[in-house]
């Protein structure tokens, strides 16, 4: 399933739309430099909606990250996921705030560190 969405996907001519019917949902993506995030909804969800969340979700790893490559991703996928649990909640957004996002990520981080440098002492 994985490699039959991502090959739909990365064959697309990049002029073309963002948005692909499969089975019985819709595939929704975009492309950052040499990043691919896809989604994949049910055919009723609003795709400019899902366009919007797959940005802002880009835009705090940016943030977070200065400016997310692969590497940050395959090296701190937790921290990925930890991003995507604050924007997400069940599949619909639960934060618009990036300063929230980020400040609830830098919280953990410290949180984190704290519980790392008492293990060690």
């Amino acid at each position: 399933m994985i490699r039959e969405v991502s090959q739909m996907c990365l064959a697309r001519p990049q002029k073309l739309c963002n948005f692909l019917e499969w089975r019985e949902y819709k595939i929704i993506y975009k492309r950052y430099a040499s990043l691919y995030f896809i989604t994949c909804v049910d055919k009723e969800d609003n795709e400019l909606i899902t366009l919007e969340v797959i940005h802002q979700f880009v835009e705090v790893l940016d943030r977070y990250f200065g400016n997310v490559c692969e590497l940050d991703l395959i090296f701190n996928f937790h921290k990925a996921y930890y991003v995507l649990d604050e924007l997400l909640i069940a599949g619909e957004q639960q934060e618009t705030s990036k300063k929230t996002v980020l400040k609830l990520i830098t919280e953990q981080d410290s949180v984190c560190e704290d519980g790392t440098d008492k293990d060690m002492q």
